[in-house]
């Protein structure tokens, strides 16, 4: 007998076809796309600048809570200044009237409304009504002060 060709036990591999490359090419934004992504970003920033900016507001009211109030008062007191001349060296009592009934058997308040400032010099016994929206004094008064507290006496000028 003839000997058969003996067949290999492991076959050669074959190489595999080639694979197909393809190029990743940068995503190409539109003029619209940019212009959003633009808008958000400044859109961002500025939230975050508030953010921040209101923030340490919030922090200088709680470590110091009537420095909004002073702040508020010296600018009325500055505008009142402008308007006539002041008492020096006294830091004046700043009220807002919010109640008319209480007020309205005393003749200095005979023209006030709701929303009107007094200010009131205790050393130099002056009272001034002042209109903080017309930015007009309505009535100054010398002080009276007298076992009710602190009221003004009378109606001395008119503007």
């Amino acid at each position: 007998m003839t000997a058969l060709p003996k067949k290999p036990i492991i076959e050669p591999i074959k190489p595999a076809p080639p694979i197909a490359v393809r190029e990743i090419h940068p995503v190409k934004r539109s003029s619209s796309a940019k212009v959003a992504i633009a808008i958000l970003t400044i859109v961002s920033v500025v939230s975050i600048a508030a953010a921040v900016y209101f923030y340490s507001q919030y922090l200088d009211i709680r470590n110091d809570p009537t420095k909004i109030v002073n702040e508020e008062n010296n600018a009325l007191v500055s505008k009142v200044g402008q308007l006539m001349v002041l008492p020096a060296g006294e830091t004046p009592t700043v009220a807002t009237v919010t109640d008319l009934a209480p007020l309205k058997d005393q003749p200095f308040f005979a023209n006030a409304k709701i929303g009107y400032k007094v200010i009131i010099f205790t050393n130099a016994k002056r009272a001034i009504l002042y209109d903080p929206t017309s930015n007009r004094i309505v009535e100054l008064a010398p002080l009276n002060i007298g076992q009710n507290g602190s009221a003004p006496a009378s109606n001395t000028n008119t503007p």
